[in-house]
């Protein structure tokens, strides 16, 4: 499978501390990559290098088989957006100015306001159920709401790659599946790739075709998510013990976790059979 997006021999720091190190991985074209692993293991970090919102120590980031840090901000910006991780709208603005900020890859001195933008903006509105708010400003939205706003804006850039941290955070369960519906139809019916950070585990296994689990500054395992999700590799990477079972609806892998409770319990039985 073709690489769209690459990270070669990546090392991320925070000042002293590194999160990332020597890390290579190649994002598949064509798919849904989900991103798993213990919080503060560098999940975010590497999405937020992955799109150029924060520069590596070492190595490079590869799109399209340029060195992303070679090329124009616009031209990046028509090839992949991204929905970072609680992102701030200023003060005042309305979700319809907001989903307008996706289309300023496409204007220039010599390219205005276009009816291909307004389109893309209308489109990216309904898709995230927004049209009866356009008007309504940012901030006065629910957390759901401000989520899908942004998100409409990642739409209206109208590229190729998505890359997501957490696009589920502040939604409902109903709206975490509405979402990621979404992402599902945008990837099998338009083709787009997505490169998501999700912390739920089952979401991740259902909507993934190719997961990659995060732990001590690298890639501990990556594939499909019948090939990864399993109780040893839930064991070491989240510390958690666990069964996985098909799920009784679409059949992916999911993880029930053993609480400390159970597993006295189960030891306890254990004592009591061997008395």
């Amino acid at each position: 499978m073709m690489a769209l997006l690459q990270a070669k021999q990546l090392t991320c720091a925070y000042g002293e501390t590194v999160v990332i190190k020597d890390l290579n991985l190649s994002i598949p074209e064509g798919q849904i990559s989900v991103l798993i692993g213990s919080n503060g293991c560098g999940k975010s970090t590497l999405l937020r290098t992955l799109a150029r919102l924060l520069k590596p120590e070492q190595g490079a980031v590869v799109l399209d088989g340029k060195n992303i840090s070679s090329l124009p901000t616009k031209e990046v910006a028509r090839k992949m957006a991204i929905l970072p991780q609680s992102p701030v709208a200023p003060e005042g603005l309305t979700v319809l100015q907001l989903v307008k900020q996706g289309r300023y890859p496409y204007q220039s001195w010599l390219k205005q306001w276009s009816k291909e933008d307004e389109e893309a903006v209308i489109r990216a509105l309904e898709a995230t159920g927004l049209i009866d708010l356009a008007e309504r400003e940012v901030d006065a939205l629910s957390g759901g709401q401000r989520q899908r706003a942004w998100l409409a804006m990642a739409l209206a850039q109208d590229t190729d790659l998505l890359l997501l941290d957490e696009p589920t955070t502040y939604l409902d369960l109903a709206h975490q599946i509405e979402l990621l519906d979404l992402l599902y139809d945008l990837n099998r019916n338009e083709g787009r790739t997505i490169v998501m950070v999700l912390h739920d585990l089952n979401l991740a296994a259902r909507y993934a075709d190719h997961m990659i689990a995060v732990y001590n500054q690298g890639i501990y395992a990556q594939g499909s998510p019948e090939e990864l999700m399993t109780p040893a590799l839930v064991e070491k990477v989240f510390g958690l013990s666990c069964q996985v079972m098909a799920d009784p609806v679409h059949g992916t892998p999911m993880c029930v976790p053993c609480s400390k409770k159970q597993i006295v319990k189960r030891k306890g039985e254990e004592l009591a059979v061997h008395a």
